[in-house]
């Protein structure tokens, strides 16, 4: 699956347009590696996000072309999150 796909559909990002641009400005990385839009996602893979001063990693745990929204956070295994991010998400 895309890159940008699969953030959408994870909703790890809310929207494709917003996950194209992150990955369009070198913000996206898959596996160590600064990963392009159309860069293709598998199981095991690991995703570093950049936004600003927030990191984001996680790991690909299953990939699905259609998943209900409940469902979607079992897509990936958060690694790590800064303290802004946690606090977003209001796992503080």
């Amino acid at each position: 699956m895309r890159l940008d796909k699969y953030l959408k559909v994870s909703r790890i990002i809310k929207r494709r347009t917003v996950a194209k641009e992150a990955c369009d400005g070198g913000r996206v990385s898959i596996n160590a590696k600064v990963a392009r839009a159309g860069a293709e996602v598998k199981t095991g893979d690991v995703l570093e996000i950049r936004f600003g001063t927030r990191v984001g990693r996680y790991e690909v745990t299953e990939v699905k072309e259609v998943v209900r929204k409940e469902d979607a956070a079992a897509m990936y295994r958060v690694l790590s999150e800064d303290a802004e991010t946690a606090r977003e998400r209001g796992e503080e």
